[in-house]
């Protein structure tokens, strides 16, 4: 193997540890696709059965949608949203029936060749189809199986649906989000993507005990405890206090200034996180004498004079634009950062070289937002590039779009279960693949 190349922007080890890891993907929507598409960034085989004709729900959840040029008949062009592409990258598809004793046999054989099963069914969904905890664990014992619910696999509430909206609301996170007269929820389904984040660590931890124990486990990860989880301080501040927090619109409720506040032009966020930062940034702004008042000499003072502080803040900062603010408090150490819309993030400079835009591999495809992690092969070169296969080196970003719905059908059942072509033409007269 050759070695990693050097380039100007440092080196980058492509390193897929989970290769040769097989995942059996019976997940749909946001949580578990984000899950599993984090475990196929890294080198996992992730195989994702989706129902014949109709595949995961989001590949309908548009516009936009990704048409891909594709042939007539190959795949309908309504079932290629762009939420589908946000969380499936990297992943093998294959169409099953699993409500047919053929499509469970399948299934049943698939975990038994499997290290991990994800799914995210209401609790004992799975157990009419002999593809619960229960039916695969006697088949493999070692394997580690990870359900992840709304409200989890007990309580009053277990056997509802959880969808993030609801969580959002349910969890007292929409308590705390937006202005003071309306509650908001977060403009993406974040209690998804944090209870994926956290399955990932359990399914990994789980893994890793395997390797010593011999035995799989039974995961259960419900949105609800993940975001009640990541109320952090929020939670802390009502078990220290016994009163809930309030909504503050764009303020902290244990930070100030850390606000959105008005240049000349435009809103932009300035955050001050300690007592020395506050001192520089009353330098930028020519209010030195801010610091000697005893309203707001420290951060608690602050917050209990937020609403005197910023509008003396603010009747400095309309006065030039937000360009040359940001310009002078990031010289000055000072956080801050102009709103961006998503395509000005995208766009960042920042953000360009960090390679999370993916540039299209050619048509039929499109660009796609990279995986956030990165290895790097020496500390003394911290800036990650993508070197090809052609160096001996993969790449870290992805090689794989999303899969057409039961692209891989054929492969999986041929490769993996050793089927003929004629027993999976007689599957496909039955619809059972």
């Amino acid at each position: 193997i050759s070695p990693p190349r050097q380039t100007e922007r440092g080196m980058f080890l492509g390193l897929q540890p989970l290769r040769g890891v097989r995942i059996l993907d019976l997940s749909r929507v946001l949580a578990g696709p984000y899950l599993t598409q984090a475990l196929a960034d890294l080198g996992a085989e992730v195989w994702k059965v989706e129902q014949p004709g109709k595949g995961d729900d989001t590949r309908a959840w548009g516009p936009p949608f990704v048409h891909r040029n594709t042939e007539p008949g190959v795949e309908d062009p309504r079932l290629s949203a762009a939420y589908f592409w946000s969380c499936n990258r990297n992943k093998k598809s294959i169409c099953v029936d699993m409500a047919t004793p053929e499509g469970q046999q399948i299934l049943q054989e698939l975990a038994r060749c499997s290290d991990a099963v994800v799914e995210n069914f209401k609790v004992g969904g799975l157990a009419k189809y002999h593809l619960d905890y229960a039916s695969l664990s006697a088949l493999h014992p070692g394997l580690v199986y990870c359900s992840i619910t709304g409200y989890g696999q007990t309580g009053p509430k277990a056997h509802e649906a959880g969808y993030d909206y609801a969580i959002q609301a349910t969890s007292g996170l929409m308590s705390i989000t937006g202005p003071e007269d309306q509650p908001y929820k977060v403009g993406v389904a974040v209690c998804d993507v944090l209870t994926g984040l956290h399955a990932g660590v359990a399914l990994l931890a789980a893994l890793h005990g395997r390797s010593t124990t011999g035995k799989g486990c039974h995961i259960d990860i419900s949105l609800l405890d993940v975001q009640v989880s990541a109320l952090v301080n929020q939670g802390m501040n009502f078990l220290a206090t016994g009163v809930s927090p309030k909504r503050l619109g764009n303020s902290h409720p244990n930070i100030c200034p850390y606000d959105l506040l008005w240049a000349q032009d435009k809103p932009f966020v300035l955050a001050v996180g300690n007592d020395t930062q506050f001192l520089h940034a009353c330098r930028v702004m020519g209010l030195q004498y801010l610091v000697e008042d005893e309203r707001f000499k420290t951060n608690r003072d602050r917050v209990s004079h937020r609403e005197e502080l910023l509008p003396l803040l603010e009747e400095v900062l309309r006065g030039r634009p937000v360009s040359e603010w940001v310009q002078e408090f990031s010289r000055a150490g000072v956080p801050c950062s102009p709103v961006n819309s998503v395509g000005e993030a995208l766009e960042d400079p920042q953000v360009q070289h960090r390679e999370m835009v993916v540039p299209a591999h050619g048509a039929p495809s499109v660009a796609t937002i990279a995986s956030p992690i990165h290895f790097l092969a020496d500390p003394d070169h911290p800036h990650p590039v993508s070197d090809h296969r052609d160096g001996g080196v993969e790449e870290r970003h992805p090689t794989r779009d999303p899969p057409r719905l039961g692209q891989d059908t054929d492969d999986i059942l041929t490769q993996v279960l050793g089927m003929t072509a004629n027993e999976i033409q007689d599957l496909r007269g039955k619809g059972v693949v």
